[in-house]
């Protein structure tokens, strides 16, 4: 897989029918994943832990409801995702993101899998960086 950018909207709870949404406007494949398929546990095992819009026009859309405990501010819910295989590539835009920013996720091997990580760069813009 190339590496990719695009938009990653956080949502209050409704991810799923939101997204759904999204797919009924562009079209494409939708794939929904639940907390409740990487160990739940946190009393919102049917919410979406990570969806991904993906049509043939070339768009991509992922989205998530927000883990619990977070807070959800309209208007500043979402941030830009970089993801892909290439390791070397993706490590290289983390190490210069992260470079000042706050890192609310490290850069490291998750529960499905991937490495991923999570800050928030000095000008105020949350990156998500994920290494399949």
């Amino acid at each position: 897989m190339t590496s990719r950018l695009n938009p990653y909207i956080s949502f209050a709870g409704n991810a799923r029918d939101a997204m759904e949404f999204y797919k009924s406007v562009l079209g494409g494949e939708l794939a929904l994943n639940t907390y409740g398929q990487f160990g739940g546990g946190t009393g919102h095992d049917d919410r979406i832990m990570h969806a991904m819009l993906e049509t043939s026009s070339g768009f991509t859309l992922m989205g998530a409801d927000l883990p619990p405990g977070a807070e959800h501010t309209p208007g500043n819910n979402f941030a830009v995702s970089l993801s892909g295989d290439d390791a070397d590539e993706l490590r290289g835009y983390w190490d210069k993101l992260s470079d000042g920013a706050t890192v609310a996720v490290p850069l490291e091997k998750q529960a499905w899998g991937d490495v991923f990580g999570m800050c928030t760069d000095r000008f105020g813009i949350t990156w998500m960086v994920n290494i399949g």
